[in-house]
């Protein structure tokens, strides 16, 4: 059975067919459900209230009207879904199509101070971001999430989270030294990064999603844009505790996931190499290149070093009273730049490229228009067809392009310093 939406001017006949179409089909596939949780989720994603929607849809629905579809008390009459779906971002299949996974999303750290409607709108942010990524996986052939143990890592003390964090450098072969990309490591096994613009308040998050039949199909880790590559690295390591740890009612879940993330950005036995096994004191130079080997904050090493009695409790209150003096709490010296997740911009590259997704859809999926993005490499098809044309229509579309790109090549110190040919020796 299908569903007729009109994309043009809707008379009364389209709107009795489609409303028709529709009874049927909420009753058979609980279509405006579907709807109602879609729309809601693409909502909140874009941080729009009821009133805003309503407002960008041009008057042409109240806020009220929005709430009851979003309860599912109302169904949209196609002009309205047609316009809806332009606002958002999304084509108008997407409203009503069923998710592609089912998602369990683990709690804010307990100091969290977000308010609820906030929380809502990273959720549905990380929702709609997972979806999409899930659909990349699908489209290119990429297998499950089966190398993260979610909540298989049984602990009851601190020591037993060392020997987790262990247990994933061996089972993903990071050997013993630092991770030179956090992002890199954990999206290459199917737990992806998402930056989202928030308060201070917020920290992280972590989410898994599942099929039908509760197999893991991968996890996201969100984090707040803007913030340091040291504290973004820990607070990644963090969540990723969060999603693997089973921990016991007799441990502090935060204390165990701050420990994770910390032993898996520095290894017992690698730091203690690195260090020695006792110290009395150290001189900020060496810190500063500490920071920058191990990816870790200042602050964040020194908790590490008492952690494992590299330095007493005496000696870390006093460099926390000197970090204080210095303002280093807020603003450490020799900040990391943050790591930049890429794998989702690769594949909806490649999946243009091979011709199993639209450009539209790749577009859409990055938020971006046909006219403001980047053009996308051309498929094979659009290959054979672009040499197809007449030359004067070849010239005139590569110098459309061209001209498209040329912000890309103006004041680009990066590629300046390429063009003088000389070789960098690492």
């Amino acid at each position: 059975m299908s569903l007729y939406i009109a994309t043009s001017q809707v008379d009364k006949k389209a709107d009795k067919y489609y409303n028709c179409q529709l009874d049927a089909l909420n009753f058979e596939k609980g279509l405006i459900p579907m709807i109602s949780q879609q729309l809601k989720q693409l909502r909140l994603a874009h941080g729009l209230s009821l009133e805003a929607l309503a407002s960008q849809m041009g008057g042409i629905v109240t806020k009220q009207a929005l709430s009851k579809y979003e309860k599912g008390k109302a169904r949209p009459t196609p002009v309205v879904l047609n316009r809806l779906a332009s606002v958002l971002g999304v084509k108008t299949a997407d409203l009503w199509r069923e998710p592609n996974c089912q998602l369990q999303f683990i709690a804010y750290r307990k100091k969290s101070k977000l308010l609820k409607s906030e929380q809502e709108q990273i959720q549905s942010l990380v929702s709609e971001a997972i979806q999409k990524r899930i659909r990349l996986q699908q489209v290119t052939g990429q297998l499950r999430a089966q190398d993260v143990p979610i909540r298989k890592l049984y602990v009851e003390s601190l020591e037993d989270v060392e020997e987790a964090a262990e247990a994933i450098r061996k089972r993903w072969d990071l050997g013993s030294e630092p991770i030179s990309n956090v992002v890199t490591v954990l999206e290459d096994h199917h737990v992806y990064v998402l930056q989202v613009e928030a308060k201070e308040d917020f920290d992280g998050i972590a989410a898994v999603a599942h099929d039908d039949g509760q197999q893991i199909l991968a996890a996201i880790v969100a984090t707040r844009q803007g913030i340091s590559g040291e504290r973004q690295r820990l607070n990644l390591t963090h969540e990723l505790g969060h999603l693997v740890l089973d921990v016991s009612q007799n441990l502090d879940e935060e204390k165990a996931a701050f420990r994770f993330g910390a032993a898996l950005l520095a290894p017992e036995e690698t730091i203690r190499r690195e260090v020695g096994i006792k110290r009395t004191s150290f001189q900020d130079e060496e810190l500063i290149l500490l920071k920058r080997h191990f990816g870790m904050s200042i602050q964040a090493l020194l908790y590490r070093l008492r952690d494992l009695s590299i330095i007493t409790d005496t000696y870390y209150q006093q460099w926390c009273r000197k970090i204080n003096r210095l303002g280093w709490r807020k603003e450490e010296p020799a900040e990391l730049l943050p790591e930049q997740p890429e794998w989702f911009r690769r594949n909806i590259l490649k999946a243009v490229s091979e011709d199993l997704i639209s450009q539209e859809e790749g577009a859409s999926m990055m938020n971006k228009t046909r006219e403001s993005q980047i053009p996308f490499p051309s498929s094979l098809s659009q290959k054979r067809a672009f040499l197809q044309l007449p030359l004067e229509e070849r010239r005139r579309l590569l110098e459309e392009q061209a001209n498209n790109m040329v912000d890309e090549y103006q004041d680009n110190s990066e590629r300046e310093l390429w063009q003088g040919g000389d070789i960098v020796d690492y």
